[in-house]
């Protein structure tokens, strides 16, 4: 490189520094809420409410969730009726695309049920997908009316601890599910030994998505660091909580469902292999 390109770099380096720094002084004021009171509403959500079409006051992770929803069941119906009767036996992007997602969730599944796993694989590919696009859904930053005037950004669905809850909830009766067809009563038993799975599967959600949003409040509250690197942080924790928490609940309930469903197939081969033995020494 040559010294007056080298010169160049420095003038433009120099200048969006300047800029930051001048960016950081513009942008300073006082939050008139305390730290404590941010982070506090942020978790509970007591003083942040919208109006769901005038009926009642609901937190705006409702919103979130409903709207993820739709946006699912709509991107559903046009791959179904515009896109599933054009794909070919030699796929293209949009269908390798697909093909490739599901293929790895049911691979998942296939690993951890190989007996059971068609009803698993389909489950936890929609949860693994609802987990994933609704964590990045709070990066758009759509912003609604609430209850006291203001505006709030709707927040990723499964950061409000009903949305988790929600979540583990239907895991673990997804897996008691596969209990009960594996193992019919029994498979109910075994399932319940693991009591605690729903409380450790919402609350790993909940405080795992909390979390960045909390590390991002505090980035945006303190003057010193709120111009610019918030986007930095917001983005990099909403993607990093996306990937681990969608790949980390679809692998604990595959598991757990491999693992309550898989008795019953044992006995069941073990009941084969005696029958086949005592017809051999008859035979013989």
């Amino acid at each position: 490189m040559s010294k007056k390109r080298k010169l160049v770099s420095g003038i433009i380096f120099g200048v969006i520094l300047i800029g930051l720094l001048v960016g950081i002084v513009l942008t300073h004021s006082h939050e008139e809420e305390p730290i404590r009171e941010v982070m506090k509403d942020a978790v509970l959500h007591e003083h942040i409410k919208v109006s769901f079409f005038g009926l009642l006051d609901v937190n705006p992770g409702l919103i979130s969730a409903y709207a993820v929803t739709a946006v699912f069941l709509i991107f559903a119906l046009i791959v179904r009726i515009f896109f599933v009767p054009r794909f070919t036996m030699i796929p293209g992007k949009f269908q390798l695309l697909l093909e490739k997602a599901v293929g790895i969730f049911d691979d998942l599944a296939n690993a951890n049920s190989p007996h059971r796993n068609k009803f698993l694989g389909v489950y936890i590919f929609t949860a693994g997908a609802y987990i994933f696009i609704g964590t990045i859904f709070e990066l758009f930053g759509i912003q609604v009316p609430t209850t006291s005037g203001g505006v709030a950004a709707l927040p990723a669905p499964l950061a409000d601890i009903n949305g988790a809850i929600a979540m583990g909830v239907m895991s673990y009766a997804v897996i008691m599910s596969g209990g009960i067809a594996g193992n019919k009563f029994k498979g109910v038993l075994l399932t319940l030994k693991d009591f605690s799975l729903p409380l450790s599967m919402s609350f790993r959600l909940f405080g795992a998505l909390l979390s960045g949003a909390l590390v991002t409040e505090l980035v945006y509250y303190y003057m010193a660091i709120s111009f610019v690197v918030p986007v930095l942080v917001g983005v990099m924790f909403t993607l990093l909580h996306a990937l681990i928490q969608a790949y980390v609940l679809t692998m604990l309930t595959s598991l757990f469902y491999g693992e309550v469903s898989e008795v019953h197939h044992k006995e069941k081969k073990e009941k084969e292999s005696n029958n086949e033995e005592i017809t051999a020494d008859f035979e013989a």
